[in-house]
């Protein structure tokens, strides 16, 4: 389709400094292999162990996936970037980049909200949880979030493909998102980023509220058990919710606005890329003993020879 006459972007990054851009390659790097690793393991622990009949550790393991997936269509461009000096992107890479940032992103806000559902009947419905949360209702959900997220994506790529650019073509980011894209088209575009605002912004609004209240209920609940089975889902809700908060309230910052702070679009747009994916292993194992049980289980293979 029709988009001008321009065939490439240059994305501006985050720096413009060479020395800070050497530090940050390195640091990035190291940030990209131990999100890849950690989650991978997550991944890998799962699918070999009893935990992957649970349907809170099904979520879990998509949930990862996402993570690996969402970085990986930012951070590998991201670091060959910070070691080059002209950062281009085509026209066509910039819109792929834009659909798989907003489709893994979007998966792993649904999944969340899975997630969080599946607490609430833990807890709230125990006696119910088992029929509730059998494997068919767990696929009908992934699927539904996969679904949901392609959908939000193509919207996103409708919307700017329909659009015209003829200079300039400096992306004031690290990645090709829409609100820089929309500030680059030679039309008045301030109709669409009004909609774009009040829906992707009011919605991750609405999410986030609709998480944190059931988080609350849950863990509201929970207080007033002493259990050490209820001591365990009050720790596991506690993890939960701080991946929620890790993830949301950069990407609220980044929506809501009309985007005119761009520089701090890209700081915001760091925790939902690199720094929540890095720390959704430690928060999911370091406070999660089943977990830790089962990661000891398929990765220390001797320990289990030295036990028969």
């Amino acid at each position: 389709m029709e988009h001008g006459n321009i065939t490439e972007f240059i994305l501006l990054g985050l720096f413009s400094g060479e020395e800070m851009n050497a530090l940050c390659s390195v640091l990035f790097s190291l940030c990209y292999l131990a999100i890849v690793s950690g989650n991978l393991m997550i991944l890998l622990t799962i699918k070999g162990s009893q935990l992957s009949e649970q349907p809170m550790y099904f979520f879990l393991s998509y949930l990862s996936f996402m993570d690996v997936c969402f970085t990986s269509t930012v951070a590998p461009k991201l670091i060959l970037d910070l070691l080059t000096q002209w950062k281009t992107i085509s026209f066509h890479g910039c819109i792929a980049q834009m659909f798989y940032a907003h489709f893994f992103g979007a998966t792993e806000i649904f999944i969340l909200v899975a997630m969080a559902y599946d607490r609430y009947v833990a807890i709230c419905r125990p006696l119910h949880y088992m029929v509730i949360m059998r494997r068919q209702v767990c696929c009908l959900l992934l699927m539904a979030s996969v679904l949901g997220a392609f959908i939000h994506s193509l919207m996103q790529v409708l919307i700017i493909i329909q659009l015209p650019f003829c200079g300039p073509n400096q992306i004031d980011h690290y990645f090709c998102d829409i609100f820089p894209l929309l500030k680059l088209a030679c039309t008045d575009t301030r109709l669409l980023m009004t909609a774009i605002i009040t829906t992707t912004g009011v919605l991750s609004i609405l999410t986030f509220v609709a998480l944190v209240v059931s988080y609350i209920i849950i863990l509201s609940t929970l207080r007033t058990r002493s259990s050490e089975g209820h001591r365990k889902a009050l720790s596991t809700c506690g993890s939960h919710l701080t991946i929620v908060l890790l993830f949301f309230l950069p990407l609220i910052f980044t929506y809501v606005p009309m985007a005119d702070s761009v520089s701090e679009d890209k700081v915001f747009a760091l925790f939902y890329t690199m720094i929540a994916p890095l720390f959704n292993p430690l928060i999911y194992t370091l406070r999660n003993s089943d977990m830790k049980n089962a990661m000891r289980k398929v990765w220390c293979q001797d320990k289990r020879f030295q036990g028969n």
